[in-house]
């Protein structure tokens, strides 16, 4: 079985061509033959939160999270699924046995079923980033058709599926994406109706000149870093924020409880920890996200298909933060 695995003490990402055991199944299990796993920054964070998972992760650790693939083996409790269905689903950092290995296994309660029509690179590549996103405007800040929606980060791969879907499927009337100079044409293709250049332009004057001086409705940071209070204070009365990268902040921002923000936080994998109510949550943001795409009302960017024996260097590209756009392996080549 090929496989790429992390080494917790090295913190390495080794890629293996050798013939290992097929996994174990616990009872709601399923093994998946492995058609292609896409690569996210996530995947690549596991050198930084390994020691959440303490002494059971070793040198075998099989990691990937978006896997596109078909049905092998059944565990024992499993129901509703069977040998052959063709699967999509977004894994749980913390099970040991991940997507980028010719079988890998997952719960068979947060499976979702994918036509055999959509490629399978093109599958993989929407779990982490696309229902991130839905869960962040569908779920957590409601976005409608009377908001104003300020996109942090409009041209990353959350970022850039937020604009879609505040856009496209919740007919919000304005939204206001944040990127650099050299995407602005990429994120005003998405929908975007202004675009603003931080490299450039100071996002809360902007923002405040677009809006009439009240600000956004919503605001949503892709990003990181400092840019909730950006988010937080380009807010209107009212407004509602979700900080997808770290812990908001209220202390920092300019007067949260005057102007009575409401703050939101989302990590899409968690849900795999917290019982039926948790991984509803995942797959129900999987469902939404596969119907507005075959609906047409979501587009993908372009992705880089590559062998599972150079994944390794991909990763480590990940966490360095020197790749841009969606990585996909295809375990056919």
């Amino acid at each position: 079985m090929k496989s790429v695995t992390f080494n917790p003490s090295t913190n390495q990402f080794e890629y293996h061509a050798t013939t290992a055991a097929t996994p174990p199944l616990q009872a709601n299990d399923v093994l998946v033959e492995v058609e292609a796993c896409a690569l996210n920054p996530v995947d690549a964070k596991i050198i930084d939160w390994k020691g959440m998972v303490g002494t059971e992760m070793n040198a075998h650790w099989v990691v990937g999270l978006d896997v596109c693939g078909r049905i092998k083996a059944l565990g024992a409790a499993v129901k509703g699924w069977k040998v052959g269905d063709r699967v999509l689903y977004h894994g749980n950092m913390f099970r040991p046995h991940g997507g980028l290995a010719s079988l890998a296994v997952h719960d068979a309660d947060t499976l979702l079923s994918v036509a055999d029509e959509i490629q399978a690179h093109i599958a993989a590549a929407m779990p982490c980033a696309g229902w991130t996103a839905w869960r962040a405007l569908v779920d957590k800040l409601k976005v409608n058709a009377q908001d104003r929606l300020l996109v942090i980060g409009g041209s990353g791969g959350v970022g850039s599926f937020a604009v879609q879907i505040a856009k496209n499927v919740l007919q919000c009337p304005q939204v206001i994406a944040v990127c650099s100079t050299s995407n602005i044409a990429f994120v005003k293709s998405l929908g975007a109706d202004v675009v603003i250049d931080y490299r450039k332009e100071d996002i809360l004057e902007r923002v405040k000149a677009l809006t009439d001086g009240e600000g956004v409705t919503k605001a949503f940071d892709t990003i990181g870093g400092d840019n909730d209070v950006v988010a937080a204070n380009a807010l209107a009365f009212d407004g509602e924020m979700l900080e997808l990268v770290d812990v908001v902040r209220p202390q920092d921002y300019d007067q949260p409880f005057q102007r009575g923000m409401s703050f939101h936080q989302l990590a899409l994998g968690a849900g795999h920890g917290f019982g039926d109510r948790g991984k509803a949550s995942i797959i129900t943001a999987g469902q939404g996200f596969m119907a507005a795409y075959m609906r047409g009302q979501i587009r993908l960017p372009q992705v880089k298909v590559i062998p599972l024996s150079v994944a390794p260097l991909h990763l480590q590209a990940f966490h360095d933060k020197k790749t841009v756009g969606k990585v996909v392996v295809d375990m056919k080549l």
